[in-house]
């Protein structure tokens, strides 16, 4: 696979679109692929951008016009970070970095923290429940993550267990034809630096030939590439409002 940060940068945002395409599946809101962009047809979940760009210079008023401007909360993910939405009512909300792990890279060495973690992939509603509730943390935003999720075959929702069977860690990966992409890594007790090692054995196993990518920023960028990642290229999340 080729390895330049531009071309890593295009594949790890086409793999994130994905993923944001199967959130948006599960909840019932339409999508589409365009030559510059994926686009959502109406709001996209909570936590979820309304649009992701697909390649450089993206055409900014091409883009918004395929957002959903009626309701608050437009969001726009700009991954090459290129892009100047201010004209159009929007601010930056946050700044971050697509990472990459070579495919067949040794996974790390384990963390301080919990060691004894059984790594699985969630297969049924009440484990997703559990993994839900595990994520939310008591916010009152667990129905986020639907039944749905767990038809894709793409979509690998992703736990580690104590010994008594509390989700204790978790992440989701989504398969692409040349690679997998990682989101939501967390670890309960110790952060991410206790998550990534376990996480990493596991996409190791199910994933022996594919080269792992996701984004971070400050903190979790940092422990990311203490496990082996490395930066491939700026995004910024656009707001509309606010």
């Amino acid at each position: 696979m080729t390895t330049s940060p531009q071309f890593l940068a295009r594949a790890a945002a086409r793999n994130n679109a994905e993923w944001c395409a199967a959130m948006c599946r599960a909840h019932g809101v339409a999508s589409e692929f365009g030559g510059e962009a994926w686009a959502a047809a109406g709001r996209a979940p909570l936590y979820y951008p309304d649009a992701v760009t697909l390649e450089p210079g993206a055409d900014p008023d091409a883009l918004v016009a395929r957002v959903d401007m009626g309701s608050p909360g437009a969001s726009v993910k700009d991954s090459f970070a290129d892009l100047d939405l201010t004209g159009a009512g929007f601010r930056v909300l946050f700044e971050a970095r697509w990472i990459h792990r070579p495919a067949g890279a040794a996974a790390p060495a384990r963390a301080p923290g919990p060691t004894d973690l059984a790594w699985d992939v969630v297969r049924d509603p009440d484990a997703l429940r559990a993994w839900a509730l595990a994520w939310d943390g008591g916010a009152g935003n667990a129905g986020l993550w639907r039944d749905g999720l767990l038809a894709g075959p793409e979509t690998f929702v992703i736990a580690g267990r104590s010994g008594d069977g509390r989700v204790v860690t978790r992440a989701v990966a989504t398969r692409g034809a040349h690679l997998v992409g990682v989101s939501n890594v967390f670890g309960r007790e110790g952060g991410p630096d206790t998550a990534w090692p376990g996480l990493l054995h596991l996409l190791g196993r199910l994933f022996p030939a594919l080269p792992v990518v996701g984004y971070e920023s400050g903190d979790d960028l940092r422990t990311a590439l203490r496990h082996g990642f490395e930066p491939a290229g700026p995004l910024r999340v656009w707001l509309h409002g606010g």
